[in-house]
């Protein structure tokens, strides 16, 4: 049987939802000035410059970015395919800052736990945030993200694919059934 692709969110839609999120942000951050981005690679780190652009356009403040591979924190690694480690940069100092950290998708929350072991290994954060595009359910650990783009229902077996223009040439989220 083929694979059914459906559009879940169209450019457009990702970009009105990245400006919801960035209005979410500004609205519970009570000092703009200690807010941090920190984009999960792969995706998770163009979302997060998009954020920030969004941010500095509502409210004329540049918000740090940084961009962390958690690749060596996965407590998965037999089970995810290989690949190649990127390079995390964090040019900011982390202690007692607002981390807000962005992926694309949360699915099982493997991922985020890495990322929350990996800041730790940067810093020490008055408070970490987390903002995901697409929240698609089935957790195996107990985290939840504080901003979300879209929740999505999903079945196991389906997927949650997020395709950015500086990556995939086009912005679009789409489920495989």
């Amino acid at each position: 049987m083929a694979s059914q692709i459906i559009e879940i969110l169209s450019a457009d839609e990702i970009r009105r939802t990245l400006t919801r999120l960035a209005s979410q942000i500004v609205e519970e951050a009570s000092d703009l000035s200690q807010v941090v981005l920190l984009g999960i690679y792969t995706r998770g780190v163009p979302l997060a410059n998009m954020i920030a652009t969004q941010i500095e356009v509502i409210e004329q403040v540049k918000v740090p970015v940084g961009a962390i591979d958690i690749t060596f924190y996965r407590d998965d690694l037999d089970k995810i395919k290989t690949r190649t480690p990127e390079r995390t940069e964090i040019p900011f100092d982390l202690t007692g800052k607002t981390v807000v950290l962005v992926d694309d998708v949360i699915y099982k929350g493997r991922t985020i736990r890495a990322a929350l072991n990996a800041v730790t290994e940067y810093g020490r954060p008055e408070i970490i945030k987390l903002v995901v595009l697409v929240d698609r359910g089935h957790r195996q650990l107990p985290i939840h993200p504080d901003f979300t783009g879209k929740l999505l229902p999903t079945a196991k077996e389906e997927q949650v694919k997020v395709y950015i223009e500086s990556f995939d040439g086009r912005d679009a989220v789409e489920l495989i059934k």
